[in-house]
């Protein structure tokens, strides 16, 4: 058994993993480099689109993968090495729902529990807020829940021994909106009790919720900090922009000089420009020599997601 000396601050350190695929003749890698530490007690984001790396960094840091090179602790522990007690001590909801389709709910949960040597009364109060709300349908079959269900029992079961470290792998994919909310109320209530939480998601919008996010692409973290740090370390004008036809306004906009980028959010394009000389009364100008009509501009702060596009341009250069 190999114990860290590193800072004892620290629930979860990363030092330079990297893990490659060989996929038919070609080499992909999926983590290049990566590292990070996150500190007891503190929700962690790894933010990012598909095929980022944020599964496969997952698996390796739940001992379910071994790593090219680098070296991971989970509370000192060495994820290779003391594979076996770091699975005592953490709880993985992997992205994909993998429970006993065929068993009820609460034969899934007595089953988690029995592979660990505990029971469900024995760390109820720690799951009881989640349960409570599955509870009327503990009968049911786990492959008849809806998808919060699923997530909520998902959710119970890794819990259910009292891990001090939670890894949780994109665990709002493709669940409603209302469930996402709750899901995260849920997350404030755990961390409250002390466990360190590490949750992938590819939304932006679920990283404010964390006390620090790693916004990853293409296997690298492009930043680690504060959402609200990374965000204030966005420095080039940005405006909202909306008129008339659109698609032709996207194309009119990549094409002027002046413009660094240009993408969709919602109902308008946000705009970064390479200038503050460069504002509204110019904007609209530009957009009105092209015939362009309800022209609509307004200088706004920028989100996560601008941070996190401005970062993977950056990377590209």
């Amino acid at each position: 058994m190999v114990k860290s000396n590193s800072n004892n601050m620290s629930a979860v350190i990363v030092e330079n993993i990297v893990k490659k695929y060989q996929i038919e003749k070609s080499e992909v890698v999926a983590i290049n480099g990566v590292s990070f530490d996150v500190a007891k007690g503190e929700l962690f984001g790894i933010v990012g689109p598909d095929g980022a790396g944020k599964t496969s960094l997952f698996r390796v840091l739940t001992t379910l993968l071994l790593a090219d090179s680098g070296h991971a602790t989970i509370e000192g522990y060495d994820v290779v090495k003391d594979y076996k007690i770091i699975r005592k001590k953490l709880g993985y909801m992997p992205g994909r729902f993998s429970l006993y389709q065929d068993l009820s709910v609460e034969e899934n949960l007595s089953f988690f529990a029995t592979i660990f040597n505990t029971t469900i009364a024995e760390n109820y109060d720690l799951i009881k807020d989640i349960y409570q709300q599955i509870e009327p349908f503990k009968k049911r079959r786990a492959g008849k829940l809806s998808g919060g269900m699923k997530q909520k029992l998902a959710l119970c079961c890794a819990l259910i021994h009292k891990p001090s470290v939670l890894f949780l792998d994109e665990p709002t994919t493709g669940v409603d909106a209302v469930s996402r909310k709750e899901f995260w109320e849920m997350l404030q209530r755990l961390k409250a009790q002390g466990i360190t939480i590490l949750v992938s998601t590819p939304y932006m919008d679920e990283a404010g919720m964390c006390d620090r996010v790693a916004l990853m692409q293409k296997g690298q973290i492009l930043a680690i900090d504060k959402p609200e740090q990374i965000n204030q370390q966005f420095k080039n004008p940005l405006w909202a922009v909306q008129a008339s036809s659109m698609y032709n306004l996207l194309k009119t906009l990549k094409q002027w000089a002046a413009v660094t980028s240009c993408y969709s959010f919602g109902e308008y394009y946000h705009v970064v420009m390479k200038s503050e000389m460069n504002g509204e009364k110019e904007i609209k100008a530009y957009l009105l020599q092209y015939q362009f009509q309800d022209i609509e501009v307004k200088q706004i702060a920028a989100n996560i997601e601008d941070s996190f596009m401005a970062l993977m341009n950056t990377s590209h250069e």
